[in-house]
């Protein structure tokens, strides 16, 4: 571990990925700490509200210790028109009292990192409902990024065990199990997941949507998996710490998961870390068509849903944030698998 670390710092864009992810999953856990609002706390009264711009100086030149806000005033209802208010100054607090939620999912508070006592505060504009699309884009990171782990766990745990079992007994049991991953192969993957999401009811609560969009993900992944892992045991079944494991009366499912399977972690890491971009485009397409995770909860596909209108985009281009967040976040795994392929790779690791 400590080498494939070394071999990371040594390349600047392998390294900025890894702490661009560590932030982005940060945030997602304390987005109920960090977010100024709820998710779905709607100020009617400001729909598709700009963003707000923190300011030191105010219009005067007159520096201010703490930060403010200006306000805005609604000047054109029809198509969301507004002006800055320089008349009204609203100072952000830290560490402010706001609305009530469980940090860490258990822990009562009503604070927050930040916000202001009066007036409005978007870092990053509002939605159609007024909808703080900040504080939504932290919470709907708690799903998109997450339902990338937990979707690559499970496939690649059912991916590995599967092509462990079929490279290791060879005959009728490899014939039938690389059969039916061919069979789940041949489907399109997007079009197999439609069709799988359209079997269940569309009323599913968010949580039941959630775990079903794992589920639809992992059968989806799993084949692939497994055929790359089956041609890798049929090379390591036959080595020499295998026949050992044999001789000394070690069981088939022990071999396999205590021998074989562990010596394919190199491959299985890389796999895994260049999958998970997959698994958050899955989940944002299916939300995006309103199949996945349904209002009022936020998930970054879901979000974009208000950005399939040119006319609101040209309009209101701060809707496109959860698309900007998918991009930093496909872009940074990307580049982190690639690092990890070259440090893992021994004629590769030459070149770094």
């Amino acid at each position: 571990m400590k080498e494939i670390l070394h071999y990371i710092k040594k390349n600047k864009f392998a390294y900025t990925s890894l702490y661009v992810l560590g932030i982005l999953y940060f945030l997602a856990v304390f987005a109920d700490f960090i977010s100024p609002y709820p998710f779905d706390l709607q100020h009617r009264d400001t729909p598709y509200h700009p963003p707000t711009q923190i300011h030191f100086f105010d219009r005067e030149g007159n520096f201010h210790l703490r930060p403010f806000v200006y306000g805005y005033r609604l000047v054109d209802p029809v198509f969301k028109r507004y002006e800055i208010d320089y008349s009204r100054k609203y100072p952000v607090y830290f560490f402010v009292e706001g609305e009530r939620h469980y940090l860490l999912g258990f822990i009562p508070t009503s604070r927050h990192l930040f916000g202001v006592k009066e007036g409005r505060i978007f870092l990053l504009g509002a939605d159609h409902l007024g909808r703080d699309i900040f504080s939504r884009l932290l919470y709907g990171g708690r799903i998109s990024l997450s339902i990338g782990i937990v979707g690559v766990l499970v496939s690649f745990t059912i991916g590995a065990i599967v092509g462990g079992i079929s490279g290791y007994f060879g005959g009728k049991v490899d014939n039938i199990l690389m059969r039916i991953a061919e069979i789940v192969m041949s489907f399109p993957g997007f079009y197999l997941m439609l069709a799988l999401r359209a079997v269940f009811p569309i009323t599913l609560s968010s949580v039941q949507v959630y775990f079903l969009i794992v589920i639809i993900l992992s059968f989806i992944g799993w084949a692939g998996l497994s055929r790359v892992i089956r041609g890798m045991v049929l090379s390591i079944r036959e080595q020499d710490f295998v026949l050992a494991a044999k001789s000394y009366g070690a069981s088939s499912l022990r071999i396999i998961t205590r021998h074989i399977i562990p010596n394919t972690f190199s491959y299985l890491l890389i796999a895994a870390t260049l999958s998970i971009p997959g698994y958050i485009l899955g989940e944002s397409a299916l939300s995006l068509l309103g199949l996945g995770i349904q209002e009022p909860y936020a998930s970054w596909g879901n979000m974009l849903a208000a950005a399939r209108s040119i006319s609101a985009i040209s309009q209101y281009p701060w809707i496109l944030a959860p698309g900007v967040a998918i991009f930093i976040t496909i872009l940074s795994f990307n580049l982190l698998g690639d690092a990890l392929r070259d440090a893992l790779d021994p004629k590769l690791r030459k070149n770094l």
